[in-house]
């Protein structure tokens, strides 16, 4: 087994996890108890109506939501029984009002598009690769570790695919840790901002490209974001920063560290398990899959992009693409499109 990450230098509120230290993370796996079952049983009857002060649900997810801050950045809660509002469009509909219930005790949704919408169905489209529309959630493809635009994202499974889909996890610290270790003049440049060009669905956005650092500290507090998919845009566009050479070897590093296996965590979710992940201090992948024949049998996750209350403060340097750096405001998510904005990203 390989040396347990040294975390002696790390700041406040920074946990680092891996598989040389543990194979999954302590403490992130939760499930229902019998009583919270019963009281969404009540609240699936009449989600409207909302949580109560005091709640189990109030109370489970704030324990969710302080594993998630200050402890390993990952949580999967198992058992959901979404099987019990039936199948078509009437049972999705009841699940994504209950899914919406639950995760909004841990925060506030945002948009994941510049039409508004909080709620995003994660499955194969098949809508093309020149596809305007296409992003990675909605195809089969293995996407890259990344982070998302938000404090805390949720996924709840409804359908597995019929081979593949694996949730594949790297703390960022721990890769922060391992950087710093071997090769500290990367390091460095990481910490440095990158350009990112503006997603192609992010119509709402009037700002062709924005920079931030890969790893920043903030009163102590870390933080990891990365997508560089949307950097090597920039990278390729005449209208936005080139990257340097140190930059790319700085990249190719990240990534090649991610790739190890005593540092990686890999799992398939079951139907009705639940994953909330801190984008700061986690990343994120799915390896491809292959789906069902019958439409009825494809994969299909439900994701929610969250603001939660008990955030990290962040580097002004992210205030161009969250919209807010102080603790515990709301930031992230996509702008909603405006006349103005449309007519710049045309």
């Amino acid at each position: 087994m390989d040396e347990e990450i040294d975390t002696s230098g790390f700041a406040k509120h920074l946990f680092a996890w891996s598989r040389a230290n543990s194979f999954v993370p302590e403490g992130w796996l939760k499930t229902w108890s019998k009583a919270e079952l019963a009281e969404l049983s009540s609240l699936g009857r009449e989600v409207d109506v909302g949580c109560p002060d005091g709640s189990l649900l109030g109370l489970k997810m704030k324990g969710i939501g302080d594993e998630l801050e200050t402890g390993s950045g990952v949580v999967l809660l198992k058992g959901l029984p979404t099987e019990r509002f039936g199948k078509g469009a009437k049972g999705l509909y009841k699940v994504q009002e209950l899914f919406s219930a639950i995760v909004s005790q841990l925060g506030i949704p945002v948009s994941q598009s510049a039409g508004g919408d909080l709620m995003l169905s994660v499955r194969n489209e098949a809508f093309g690769k020149n596809d305007s529309r296409t992003r990675g959630p909605n195809t089969n493809r293995r996407l890259s570790f990344h982070t998302d635009r938000c404090d805390v994202i949720a996924f709840l499974c409804l359908k597995q695919a019929k081979k593949g889909g694996e949730n594949e996890l790297v703390s960022s610290p721990a890769l922060y840790e391992v950087i710093r270790k071997e090769r500290p003049d990367l390091l460095e440049v990481l910490m440095q901002p990158f350009p990112y060009k503006r997603h192609v669905v992010d119509t709402g956005n009037a700002l062709p490209y924005c920079e931030q650092p890969i790893f920043s500290f903030c009163d102590g507090h870390f933080a990891g974001s990365f997508l560089r998919v949307l950097i090597d845009n920039a990278d390729g566009d005449p209208d936005c920063p080139s990257l340097t050479d140190e930059q790319r070897k700085a990249l190719d590093f990240l990534e090649e560290t991610a790739e190890r296996e005593d540092l990686r965590v890999s799992f398939i979710q079951e139907p009705g398990d639940i994953l909330f992940l801190n984008n700061w201090v986690t990343f994120h992948r799915r390896t491809a899959f292959e789906d069902w024949s019958e439409l009825e049998r494809r994969r299909h996750l439900l994701r929610v992009w969250l603001s939660v209350p008990n955030s990290r403060p962040l580097e002004e340097a992210f205030k161009a693409n969250f919209g807010s750096v102080e603790a515990g405001s709301i930031r992230g998510g996509m702008l909603k499109e405006t006349t103005e904005a449309k007519k710049q990203t045309e």
